[in-house]
């Protein structure tokens, strides 16, 4: 499958902080497994994180010097690499075989995106509306910043994110 095909099956999921990003593609998640659709979930994190767990072999590897690690069996695999200048496109590369990838966050990318706005947290889009289809919220937004669906409204937000998906 080539690159591009890969990329038309990204829907980045973005909003502030504690906006409900982990919880809302939790039930999308949800969502299209119960449809049958192979579903690989990405999270963008701003900052850096801690790959490997105190103890493990692939902490201690990785402490010992390694610039990479990976851990597998007959069922799942783990890499961690250590990259000056890591993209999604590396990553979504290595799930061609998915019919949806949903990545948590990179509200200024120009990938398709749903940005959620709790009344609580914000009051307007913050992301790039390059991408941006579609806003899930639990507020009044005006007309200008584009389509909106309620949080329970997820039935019809699966739908709209299958038809772009087979475009």
């Amino acid at each position: 499958m080539c690159h591009s095909a890969v990329t038309k099956k990204v829907i980045c999921i973005c909003g502030v902080k504690n906006s409900g990003k982990t919880t809302f593609m939790e039930r999308l998640i949800k969502e299209f497994t119960e449809l049958g659709l192979k579903v690989a979930a990405i999270k963008h994190d701003g900052h850096d994180f801690q790959s490997d767990v105190t103890g493990t072999d692939s902490c201690r590897y990785r402490e010992a010097g390694a610039y990479g690690t990976a851990v597998y069996s007959g069922y799942r695999l783990m890499m961690i690499k250590e990259t000056a200048d890591a993209q999604l496109e590396d990553m979504i590369s290595f799930y061609e075989d998915a019919d949806i990838i949903l990545v948590e966050g990179l509200k200024n990318s120009s990938f398709p995106k749903i940005e959620l706005v709790r009344k609580e947290i914000s009051t307007v889009p913050v992301s790039n509306p390059q991408g941006r289809f579609l806003i899930v919220t639990d507020t009044e937004i005006p007309d200008k910043y584009g389509e909106t669906r309620s949080f329970e409204q997820m039935h019809e937000i699966v739908l709209m994110i299958q038809g772009m998906l087979q475009r």
